[in-house]
């Protein structure tokens, strides 16, 4: 693209006549760092900048249409029917430019059927009306599309490695002192830089061990509210990163550190804690939790660098260039802040009891006011057996997947998953029957490894209870029924370790509401200071 086509194509594409019918009535600009965005009432054109940001390079007209196929082939994956194709932009006879028709083609345009406004994500927050419901679905589409997006190992060593995070580390710091101007000196960077530095030479044998693990897939690579729409037909997330696949082959929590990050830089902390869990549970990825906090850092510098470029861009709009300066400095603030200790102090909380005590509905309402995850047993064993969660698996007692040295390497996973959480910072909690005295003093023992409080929260209900309970349970990840429950009861060793302020007894054959009124009493719930 020529200078003064560059400068005249955005003048021309404001024009109604200058689209194909049905043609528009109005058309509004949307300028980003790499982009125009031209919006009709139900399409949209999109156009890339021919810049070379270092990070990407749309320089030669060819570029730019490949980067445009790429962009519609790869959204179609979380966001059907939304990307319509490619379209040429001609020069025509009259020397106007027209989006498609006849004539050179001096341009190339990704086309769009434009998403309301109002179900935007970010909208959606603004009024109040985003759910935890709306992310746990979030979290689950994009576990289901990390699972089937397996890369090569030589290209997942290639993009996930530690070199290669340490050097997209580093670009995003040269990046923004080159191309921010006078503002890159008032960003924290030296300090941010030299941190998270630290922190991937301390963790790089872990990240090594994620690669080697299949966890770096080909994701999103830009995941942030602007980009999710939650429309009645479904769910539609736009806007990967498409022109360079080293931006969306990471570890996958690369990809849904970029939504928590911008979740807690719009002051919901307890919605991006919220995510976080639900992925690593769809996902049976609790490890992620010992990077989340440096990725949700990396991303925020990401965020932080192109909000720069646009403020030190001179032909950008005066209150978009401030808009974008003040964006800057909140994210490189956010940047520096998570590398630092968690306000909130951790702790291990376990919920027992027998088979249909209550304990699950216990554990998620305590992970529900904690904002932290829970890891189950239940899950747990069908995940290590690859058998899907709703699957029965029906042996008889202390069988098959219920055989003790199977029941032994279960509890030996669980505390290695809330092990990872607890070294993040992060409280956790365990849901499972905790039957003996041998894995209720392991939990215990690693809650002290760790240097955190250590709650045991016993659900206790009536026989009759639990029995009733069984006879109606319906689908669900437990394997718990009346055929095994009197065995099981016969052998639960009565839990009697525990001093009073570690022992919490609860009975659940109360009414829910104040079951739960006495949990939150006794164990707390997040704080409200952290939710702006």
């Amino acid at each position: 693209m020529s200078v003064s086509l560059s400068r005249s194509l955005p003048d021309q594409l404001l024009r109604p006549e200058a689209w194909p019918t049905p043609r528009p009535v109005t058309v509004e600009l949307i300028e980003t760092h790499i982009s125009w965005v031209f919006r009709g009432e139900r399409d949209v054109i999109k156009v890339k900048k021919p810049v070379d940001l270092g990070f990407l390079d749309f320089r030669t007209l060819e570029r730019r249409r490949l980067a445009c196929e790429d962009e519609v082939r790869l959204n179609a994956r979380l966001a059907p029917g939304t990307y319509l194709g490619v379209l040429p932009i001609v020069h025509a006879a009259d020397e106007s430019l027209h989006i498609g028709g006849e004539g050179p083609v001096v341009e190339w345009a990704v086309h769009m059927r434009r998403l309301a406004d109002g179900l935007r994500a970010d909208a959606m927050l603004a009024r109040g009306e985003l759910t935890k419901g709306h992310f746990d679905a979030l979290a689950d589409a994009i576990a289901h599309v990390h699972a089937s997006a397996a890369v090569s190992p030589d290209i997942a060593r290639r993009w996930a490695s530690p070199e290669a995070v340490e050097r997209n580390a580093l670009d995003n710091f040269a990046q923004t002192r080159a191309l921010g101007g006078s503002l890159a000196a008032d960003l924290n960077l030296d300090e941010v830089e030299s941190r998270q530095v630290a922190f991937l030479q301390d963790h790089a044998t872990l990240i090594e061990k994620r690669v080697s693990a299949g966890r770096a897939r080909e994701g999103h690579g830009d995941l942030r509210l602007e980009h999710v729409y939650f429309e009645q037909e479904g769910l539609r997330v736009i806007d990967c990163a498409e022109f360079d696949e080293r931006y969306r082959i990471a570890d996958v929590c690369a990809d849904v550190a970029f939504l928590s990050m911008d979740l807690a830089a719009h002051g919901r902390v307890d919605l991006a804690e919220r995510f976080l869990a639900r992925y690593a549970r769809a996902a049976n990825d609790y490890e992620l939790y010992e990077l989340a906090d440096f990725y949700e850092g990396y991303r925020a510098c990401v965020r932080g660098k192109v909000a720069a470029i646009l403020a030190n861009d001179l032909g950008a709009p005066d209150d978009v260039r401030m808009r974008a300066a003040a964006l800057a400095h909140r994210h490189f603030v956010l940047a520096l802040a998570t590398t630092r200790p968690w306000l909130v102090p951790p702790a291990l909380i376990c919920v027992g009891g027998l088979i249909a005590s209550g304990k699950s509905t216990v554990a998620e309402a305590l992970g529900e006011a904690l904002s932290c995850p829970v890891v189950d047993a239940d899950r747990t064993r069908k995940s290590m057996l690859h058998v899907e969660e709703t699957r029965p698996l029906h042996d008889p007692s202390w069988q098959g997947a219920y055989d003790p040295c199977v029941t032994d390497r279960v509890y030996d996973e669980v505390l290695s998953r809330a092990s990872s959480v607890l070294a993040s910072g992060r409280s956790v909690v365990v849901d499972a029957s905790f039957r003996s005295r041998a894995w209720r003093t392991r939990a215990c023992d690693l809650a002290k490894t760790q240097g955190v409080p250590f709650r045991f929260v016993e659900c206790r209900a009536p026989l009759e209870v639990c029995r009733d309970r069984l006879a109606r349970r319906e689908g669900g990840p437990s394997d718990g029924r009346l055929a095994i429950f009197d065995d099981f009861a016969a052998r639960f060793e009565p839990v009697d370790e525990f001093p009073a302020r570690n022992h919490m007894v609860l009975d659940t054959s109360r009414d829910l509401a104040v079951v739960l009124a006495e949990l939150h009493e006794k164990i707390g719930s997040w704080p409200s200071t952290l939710v702006v």
